[in-house]
């Protein structure tokens, strides 16, 4: 496994590679990283996974400072599935102030994006610059940030990007929580706590499968139990899967009933991002 960190030596090392799956990461990885570095392998020749932490893509209160950075250890975990690690300083990829932006749709100042300004203006930028640097066959983002994968999806096809985009399901942890580089701020009675909020989607999804169709009362139900339990609730939505936008009560049509049921809640300073599909049988 090589270990790169210029642009130069990348495109050097990758110019005669018939086939590139590229992972985009910001480095501290778990198994849901490695998933997905796993899935690059089934898909590629030649497996590329970046670490780089985006400041562009952190507002002026998070956390871009304090953001675990573990090359060695990442590197550690990579060797024997990737094949190449792009690993470059925020310098080589900001030689000067980035001036040139990704502006994204409307629906990236929805969710998550009202939560946090300005953030997939910055994630866009970025993992199209790497799409450029890289030109990979494929690039593999994981459905734990489902909101992230759609609008990464959306920019592909907008801009004509060659690169096919596959989304790799989430790893969970016994107890259901999905797996994240945050996840080790939690202290122990949080961690045990963790767990809660993919049984309140699950119960979400269990009730939409049962007929539950006044989605809004089903929404506000699960944001209160979430709250006497001691979470504070960033949002908890049911959307269509296709855009992302809030599921009609009268489900019509084959597009309609491929939903999804989004949260983001915090447990003391962490904040804990999660989903679950839904199809509905015709």
């Amino acid at each position: 496994m090589q270990v790169v960190s210029t642009i130069a030596e990348l495109r050097a090392r990758l110019a005669d590679e018939p086939r590139i799956a590229f992972v985009p990461t910001m480095g501290n990885l778990h198994e849901g990283h490695l998933n997905l570095v796993r899935l690059a392998r089934e898909n590629g020749s030649c497996v590329v996974a970046s670490i780089f932490v985006n400041p562009l893509q952190f507002g002026p209160n998070e956390d871009f400072d304090k953001y675990p950075r573990t090359l060695e250890a990442d590197c550690a975990k990579l060797r024997g599935l990737a094949d190449v690690v792009f690993a470059p300083t925020v310098n080589e990829m900001y030689p000067s102030q980035q001036t040139v932006f990704v502006e994204p749709p409307a629906i990236a100042s929805d969710l998550d994006g009202a939560v946090r300004p300005g953030h997939f203006r910055g994630m866009l930028t970025v993992v199209l610059k790497l799409l450029n640097i890289v030109q990979p066959q494929i690039a593999l983002f994981g459905k734990k940030d489902y909101q992230q994968l759609h609008l990464i999806r959306h920019m592909v096809a907008q801009l004509n990007l060659p690169a096919r985009i596959v989304g790799g399901e989430t790893v969970r942890a016994t107890d259901g929580l999905a797996l994240s580089s945050r996840n080790q701020y939690l202290d122990e009675a949080q961690r045990a706590e963790a767990g809660f909020l993919y049984r309140v989607l699950q119960e979400m999804r269990s009730a939409i499968i049962r007929g539950e169709r006044d989605f809004e009362q089903l929404r506000q139900r699960k944001v209160e139990t979430l709250s006497a339990r001691g979470w504070s609730v960033d949002y908890v939505a049911v959307r269509n899967q296709s855009d992302l936008l809030p599921a009609s009560a009268v489900i019509s049509g084959r597009a309609q009933r491929n939903l999804v049921i989004l949260a983001a809640a915090r447990l003391g300073n962490t904040r804990l991002l999660d989903n679950v599909e839904v199809s509905l049988a015709d």
